[in-house]
């Protein structure tokens, strides 16, 4: 287990938790009780092919969007969730986040000031991750992993055996073997940790700790923190190259991105982007980083920023809908979605032309956001 947290730090850090819960004057137009299928307000795009995955923390629930057919098929889960991702073989669908039962959703960049990051949470029960079948996203018969206190994001090495769980306010990433369904080990990293992304290769885990403005390097063989980097203000969420070379950490309290060589494991740059920018990744050719600017509560932003990964300076900044959080990229790197946990819309973009082509409606308050080929490859 992590180290106790002051009492001061808690209730700083439980109001901080507020904001990332999408506002209460967010329309709830659909039950969240039944699984639910809709058509989107734009007909599909026929180039692009594969799944997009939602996690809409304001509704406890999680959506699909077949990219083939434009069908938005929204079903409930037993928790509050914050983060979802596809398993590299596109046969597991995992959702982290508190139980159903805690109110008050997962955390809000508040801590530091009006512009702060992400921060860990309020709730004191023990977080679940739920391992889902992303077909049938039937979630009643899933076994809930119990994990750390206030998780935040979730990732699965590349065979699929194991799966990585920050826990915000332990200080650790807890180790799930995903065929036992349960923690096998107890990883401590920095203050607060909240996002993570995986080395390609399959090493390093790299985790963003929004406490303290560091990312911890996880020795994946050893199953320990190896090395811990300064970065940016609370940082948030950090995307690799593909070539592992570089990595890229959002820093939400400073609206910028810090580049780290992850040879020397120094920062090396550092790039204006938007307002509290949150979730980030980095295109399959590795040529440009999309970065979600969400806001604030009180003054949300629209934008996501994309950067140039050969100068370090943004290219392009894209109004897609309010409160932008979560990206990813199509396989072929031909879209970039994007979650907007005000709107509850996913916005496409066309990386070609750095324009938004349609905005899906997907659960209320979607923030967390995965992508499936359509025709997986299977390696388990």
């Amino acid at each position: 287990m992590g180290k106790p947290k002051s009492p001061t730090l808690l209730l700083v850090l439980a109001v901080f938790f507020l904001g990332c819960s999408p506002p209460a004057n967010v329309e709830q137009n659909r039950d969240s009780n039944h699984e639910r299928t809709s058509a989107t307000a734009t007909p599909a795009e026929a180039t692009v092919v594969g799944f997009v995955y939602t996690a809409n923390e304001g509704e406890n629930s999680i959506s699909a969007i077949d990219l083939s057919t434009g069908q938005v098929k929204t079903a409930p889960v037993r928790v509050t969730p914050h983060n979802i991702q596809v398993s590299r073989d596109g046969s597991l669908l995992l959702v982290v986040g508190s139980p159903a039962t805690e109110t008050g959703g997962h955390s809000d960049p508040q801590s530091h000031d009006a512009e702060s990051g992400h921060g860990e949470g309020h709730g004191t029960e023990r977080g679940r991750l739920l391992i889902i079948d992303p077909v049938t996203l039937d979630s009643e018969g899933a076994v809930g992993v119990e994990v750390g206190r206030s998780p935040a994001h979730v990732i699965a090495d590349p065979q699929g055996k194991l799966a990585y769980v920050t826990n915000g306010a332990d200080d650790t990433v807890s180790v799930v073997d995903v065929a036992q369904r349960k923690v096998v080990r107890e990883i401590e990293v920095g203050d607060s940790p909240h996002g993570m992304r995986m080395r390609p290769d399959g090493s390093e885990i790299y985790v963003a700790n929004t406490g303290d403005g560091s990312v911890s390097v996880i020795d994946v063989a050893a199953a320990k923190e190896g090395a811990r980097i300064p970065v940016g203000e609370a940082p948030v969420q950090v995307a690799f190259a593909p070539d592992s070379h570089r990595v890229y950490v959002s820093s939400s309290a400073g609206n910028s991105v810090s580049v780290v060589d992850t040879a020397t494991r120094k920062q090396i740059a550092s790039v204006p982007v938007g307002r509290k920018p949150i979730q980030l990744f980095v295109t399959p050719d590795g040529r440009y980083v999309y970065v979600a600017n969400e806001g604030t509560k009180e003054n949300p932003d629209n934008t996501t920023s994309v950067i140039d990964t050969r100068t370090n300076q943004v290219v392009a900044t894209v109004e897609t809908g309010s409160g932008a959080h979560g990206v990813v990229v199509s396989d072929d790197g031909s879209r970039a979605f994007i979650a907007n946990s005000i709107d509850s819309t996913v916005s496409v973009i066309d990386t070609a032309t750095q324009k938004v082509t349609r905005n899906i409606k997907v659960g209320k308050g979607s923030g967390g956001i995965s992508f499936r080929r359509a025709n997986p490859v299977r390696t388990r």
